[in-house]
Formats: structure tokens, sequence, C-alpha cells
């Protein structure tokens, strides 16, 4: 069963050919002011290391006043501006419901497009929950001219796959104060695949979140990229200029791991989602995060799916899939 698995894994990881191994970048402009430093590596982890050490202050935001919603279409500014101008405007897509006060964030994957998680957003409303689907940056509405990929979202530009996460944290915090602010008390948030790293973070710095959802489920952001068959492209360009013991602490602060001990005494709850034939999301680093939840009692449910990375996405997995997260959040919120 394994190996079926693995060629039906590998079969569709490849569906998309295009692709591009992009150039190797520290990116340290996109994280700090400072003139050039003589040794970028040096300078970035020691960022990494600060930002963890003062993850409040490094994930703090000006609030939002430009909120805009037009039909079901939410836009607003991003509170991280960013040298890209399209990526700067968020877009969400609302799907209200009477639920009692109930509201679901919802972040897609890597490379969604437009269309992405609509259908659990709609289910989510089936559930008796309103649901905010938020684009990630760098994703379609917000994707640079030039662009058929959200590379700019995570690539081996290093400093700027940082700050894309960051803002992606800010962006998500910004939709819950909109949300709030149309009378919502009740707050969670549903995250897949990258989106679950974002939805884990901000769930560690928002305390008006009473539960996540994690659709797949990792300990850095680095050994994924690393080691994951969805991103040999981006390992190709970071090969031969980085380590991988220098990438994941450079990355420490867009990986879940530094952030888990926030969650314990808090009360908020998990549902930890994962593949057991996964080699997008290796399962050792799956089970690492399951250990961790463990031994801190943060607490949490799990849900063991028999298939893969992207196999969660095709019939009948996605329905069994969808059907169990939303039976979760309805169920603890």
């Amino acid at each position: 069963m394994s190996r079926v698995f693995y060629l039906w894994e590998q079969g569709l990881s490849k569906r998309d050919t295009n692709r591009t191994v992009r150039a190797f970048e520290w990116g340290l402009p996109f994280v700090s002011e400072e003139p050039p430093a003589e040794n970028p590596k040096s300078a970035l982890v020691d960022f990494a290391r600060k930002a963890v050490d003062q993850s409040d202050l490094y994930h703090s935001y000006e609030p939002v006043r430009d909120w805009r919603l037009e039909g079901s279409h939410l836009t607003f500014t991003s509170p991280l501006k960013t040298v890209y101008a399209r990526n700067n405007t968020v877009h969400a897509k609302y799907f209200p419901k009477e639920s009692n006060g109930r509201v679901v964030l919802v972040l897609p994957q890597w490379n969604s497009d437009e269309r992405g998680h609509m259908s659990l957003c709609r289910m989510l409303n089936a559930f008796g929950l309103s649901a905010l689907r938020l684009s990630l940056p760098y994703h379609d509405l917000r994707m640079p001219e030039g662009l058929t990929r959200a590379d700019y979202m995570l690539s081996p530009n290093l400093g700027r796959t940082l700050q894309a996460v960051r803002q992606a944290v800010m962006d998500s915090r910004a939709s819950l104060d909109w949300l709030e602010s149309r009378g919502y008390t009740k707050f969670a948030i549903l995250g897949t695949s990258l989106g679950s790293c974002i939805a884990l973070i901000t769930l560690a710095h928002d305390s008006r979140l009473k539960l996540s959802v994690q659709n797949h489920v990792s300990t850095y952001f680095a050994d994924v990229v690393w080691h994951g068959i969805s991103t040999r492209h981006v390992r190709k360009g970071l090969e031969g200029n980085i380590a991988l013991d220098e990438l994941r602490q450079i990355w420490l602060p867009i990986s879940p791991r530094p952030f888990f001990k926030k969650l314990a005494g808090t009360g908020q709850k998990a549902l930890l989602v994962h593949a057991l034939h996964d080699y997008t999301f290796p399962h050792y680093l799956s089970e690492q995060v399951l250990g961790d939840f463990r031994e801190l009692q943060i607490p949490h449910s799990t849900f063991a799916m028999h298939c893969g990375h992207y196999t969660s996405g095709v019939f009948p997995f996605n329905l069994v899939l969808g059907y169990t997260m939303c039976r979760y959040i309805q169920r603890n919120l």
C-alpha cells in the first residue's frame, strides 16, 4: 500500500510543469533596513533568534482602517508593506451564516488559486459556522505581474520567505479584527499545509483564537522544504549555498515548533491532521509534533489519514477530511 501511495503522490506532485528553480539570495533587505551586512548569514541567524525571543513584538501590527466589503469580497491594506504593490492588498472571501457568534478563518495551501477551499467554506456553512477564506501573500490577486506561481511566498530568497510568512500572520490577525468588528465572539482558524504553519503561529500569538485545525503538521519549515517532494525545485536553489541546519536556524521564526510552549496552559485546542503516506510533510516530522503536544500537555485531538499529502485532496479522502475538520470545529467552538 505504501508503494501505491508513493507512486500516486509522485505523479500528482509532477502535474505542475511551471516550477522554476530560482537563484539563491540571502534577502536581508526584506527583513532589515540596516546597511548591507558583511556576513548576511550571520545577520539572518541573529535576526531569527531575536524574532523568536521577541515573537509577540515581531508579530504585532498597526490596526487596519480601510476595510472594504463588496458583496462577499473583502479587501484591506496589509499591515506589513512589501516592495510589491499588488501583494500589499489583502483579499478574502466572506461566507456568513447564522452561527451564534462562531467563525472560522480559513488559510489554504501554497499555490492555491482563488477557488481553493471555497467548497470547504461552504461545508463549514452547512455545519452552522461562518467562514472567511484568506488569500495568502503573493497568491491569486496578490501575485506580482510576471509570475505564474506563488514563488515569492516560498523560495531560495531566505529573507523574502521570512517576510512573507510574517505578513501572512499579520494579515490573519487583522482579519480577526474585522470579524470581531462584525460581532463574532468565537474564533477558530483552519490551515492546510503552508496555511497550517501560518495558522499555528497565529494561534500562538492571538488569544482570541480558541482552537485550530492543523491540516498536515510539521515541526520545522526548513525540513519540509529540504525533504518534501513539493519543494524539490526550491531545494535545488538552496543546495550548495546553505546547509540544512543553517537554514533551520534562519527559518526558525516561520517554523511551528518554537511556539508550541506558548500554547501550553492557554486552554487553546487543536486538531492535528497527519497523513501516514505523506512525502511533502514527511511523516516523521508530523510524529515530532504529536510528541511535543503530548509532552507539553496541549489539549488536542489527532486524525491520521491513510493517504498522502496530495491524495488527501482527492475523492474520497477529501470528503472524509472535510467532514472531520468541520465536525471538530462545530463540536469544540
